[in-house]
């Protein structure tokens, strides 16, 4: 094998993102091309049941727990030594040596879209996934933007939420921003509005407003662990872009300000949050044995949501189908409409609720994390 050849970043990259294929293609100094999108199949879109307000959907299978990291730097020294055989297979170890699930691509039915895109700015380059139903048609639909935690990639959060067949079901538009090493929640740089991640997400977001008819009152941001904590920072700085924001085992807007104090904000909570709040409507999701994140900050992101609002507050109590109990507390504006809803999941730890085994950061005995901020999302509308 000639390593002077080989683009080692691209390799790198690729398998980051779970395209271990091809990766192993250049490798072996063959690329394989990707397969051409099919067609475009129109359909129905059909609109959730509102009421179902304490859904506890779930698989009776167990999650997979909370893998501490993909060890990027053996993988690096084994590709340099030619153990091409072992490249793969030390990529999907965790430091614990617990083999993962192989990273795979997700694939819908006939009609349906999952494509690989770029988006540039002042800030830098970002590539993103985007998932566009069968049920497309040029009706405007809601766009859910989805970030990834650390070590995860679009293709392992797609397949770990089963967002994508959530779209399927209530006719969205999802995308998949990658969340590079250099997507720090914690830099300054990066919680500020037109500078940075955060211009980079709005960016891609105004990118496919552009390109597909998308209800400018239903644009909603989601996302986990450190993806959660730029979810929060979405909403801060662009309220007037998002309708509604979901923080699955995140921190609260400005909790950090450098890795010092990223550590401290995880295992202690912050003590430098923002005044501000962003008002825009919240779903909180938290387990309550994180040992990644306290659940303490999911009680700092309700404090930052609320602000100065005088909210009416409602706590309900709950099982999900695999025995994961909960408590789910509403705060309700003038309206009596939910404003702020938050899930503490007891027994749960550094996971996504509901998710998918076959991906990473999943706890399929949790109530369905997805279902309930789609539930929540569509609620939401800016009129």
């Amino acid at each position: 094998m000639n390593l002077k050849n080989i683009d080692m970043q691209e390799v790198t990259r690729l398998t980051r993102a779970g395209r271990v294929n091809e990766a192993m293609s250049l490798l072996r100094g063959a690329f394989t091309p990707i397969e051409p999108r099919p067609q475009v199949n129109p359909a129905t879109r059909r609109v959730p049941d509102q009421s179902n307000l304490s859904s506890t959907h779930g698989s009776s299978s167990a999650g997979n727990g909370s893998p501490t990291g993909v060890p990027i730097l053996p993988f690096l020294r084994r590709f340099k030594e030619q153990k091409v055989g072992s490249v793969v297979e030390g990529f999907l170890k965790d430091n614990t040596g617990a083999q993962l699930k192989q990273a795979r691509k997700f694939e819908g039915p006939a009609g349906s879209r999952f494509e690989e895109r770029i988006y540039s700015n002042h800030a830098g380059t970002r590539t993103y996934k985007l998932y566009v139903p069968s049920t497309y048609t040029s009706a405007p639909l809601p766009l859910l933007v989805m970030l990834h935690g650390c070590t995860q990639s679009p293709d392992d959060f797609a397949i770990g939420t089963r967002m994508n067949e959530l779209a399927e079901e209530f006719s969205l538009l999802v995308a998949y921003p990658e969340q590079p090493k250099s997507a720090n929640w914690f830099n300054a740089n990066d919680q500020v509005r037109d500078d940075g991640e955060p211009s980079l997400i709005a960016g891609i977001t105004r990118q496919i407003l552009d390109e597909f008819p998308v209800d400018p009152g239903q644009i909603f941001v989601a996302g986990l662990s450190a993806g959660g904590a730029i979810a929060s920072i979405m909403a801060t700085t662009y309220p007037d872009l998002y309708a509604a924001v979901g923080i699955h085992s995140g921190l609260a807007c400005g909790a950090a300000h450098d890795v010092q104090s990223a550590f401290t904000a995880m295992r202690n909570g912050s003590s430098s949050l923002l005044d501000e709040s962003s008002n825009v409507p919240t779903i909180i999701i938290h387990g309550d044995r994180d040992k990644t994140v306290n659940p303490v900050n999911a009680e700092q992101i309700v404090g930052q949501s609320i602000g100065k609002r005088n909210l009416e507050r409602q706590v309900h109590q709950g099982t999900s189908v695999n025995g994961i109990a909960f408590t789910r507390t509403l705060h309700l504006d003038a309206n009596k409409r939910p404003v702020i809803e938050d899930w503490l999941l007891h027994g749960s730890g550094h996971a996504w609720s509901g998710g998918s085994p076959q991906g990473s950061f999943t706890d399929a005995r949790g109530p369905d994390a997805s279902r309930e901020m789609v539930r929540f999302f569509l609620q939401q509308s800016k009129r």
